[in-house]
């Protein structure tokens, strides 16, 4: 029997982290799961608490810790995880340096498999500056807001370069929408007869099972180079079509291709066309 493929995933404990874990063991990766924090008692895959701001730190978490083995592949979940949690020095002073170090420590090892946590937030949310078409997609610069959103960008760029000096190397940065669990569901309904207040994304979320599958989906991806791509499931958080939100909301904003029913304004074609994604759950059918 082949072994298993080992993954080291960072941020293992977090919102999405949890979901990542449970999916990846669940289709045969050997977890090696990383966090500040344990994650919740009967978690799969082995568990180690980690600083990921220090490089050695990183680079023994991936080449193996005693007796483990070296990782194959890394999911880097692991940042402060929005714009407001923390000061913005703070903020940026754990992303960006976290995330270089994973960088550094996968050339250093040796691995040339890397999924990365990026963030919607790179396409101008909270829009107060209206997108410059819809869907929008990652065909257009990014348009950092806050701080915690130029971080994303700067980690996106940093990737680019790394895999550029490795043509050996693929990343993909799943810019993920915002991240819901089913017990979250519940909140949906007080947000239908405003169409202002979730307009900040574009009416978008991600449900963390299809989440998972989509960092899965990017692992076992046959490409090299850097790759961004917008990860929101398939429908908005409203019960309205989405080309009337857009008419009321973003009137002068063009559409690129029609759009159709309660379809995703954070466009997820290129996800679909190149890691095969397809999203699996909606909140209309855990309400």
């Amino acid at each position: 029997m082949a072994t298993a493929q080992r993954v080291v995933v960072t941020g293992a404990s977090g919102k999405l982290g949890r979901f990542v874990v449970e999916h990846l063991a669940d289709a045969g990766y050997a977890v090696a799961a990383t966090d500040r924090v344990a994650p919740p008692p009967g978690s799969p895959g082995d568990f180690t608490v980690a600083d990921l701001t220090d490089l050695g730190q990183v680079v023994e978490l991936l080449s193996g810790v005693d007796e483990r083995r070296p990782a194959d592949a890394v999911v880097h979940l692991s940042a402060i995880p929005a714009p407001g949690l923390a000061t913005n020095a703070a903020t940026f002073g754990n992303n960006v340096p976290s995330t270089y170090n994973v960088l550094r420590a996968a050339q250093v090892v040796g691995i040339r498999n890397i999924v990365t946590a990026s963030s919607e937030t790179v396409l101008g949310l909270p829009f107060d500056v209206p997108p410059p078409y819809l869907p929008v997609d990652e065909e257009y610069d990014v348009l950092p807001q806050s701080t915690y959103s130029l971080g994303k960008s700067l980690e996106e760029e940093m990737a680019r370069h790394f895999a550029r000096w490795d043509p050996e190397l693929k990343v993909a940065a799943l810019r993920f929408s915002n991240v819901m669990t089913p017990q979250d569901y519940a909140r949906f309904p007080s947000w239908q007869d405003d169409a202002q207040a979730r307009r900040w994304n574009l009416w978008g979320y991600i449900d963390g099972r299809d989440g998972a599958q989509a960092v899965r989906r990017a692992l076992e991806a046959e490409f090299t180079g850097f790759e961004a791509f917008v990860i929101a499931n398939a429908d908005t958080v409203m019960e309205r079509d989405s080309a009337d939100l857009a008419a009321e909301v973003f009137p002068d904003v063009p559409h690129r291709r029609p759009i159709e029913g309660r379809e995703t304004l954070l466009g997820i074609d290129k996800a679909r066309r190149v890691l095969g994604y397809a999203p699996e759950h909606s909140w209309r059918s855990e309400l």
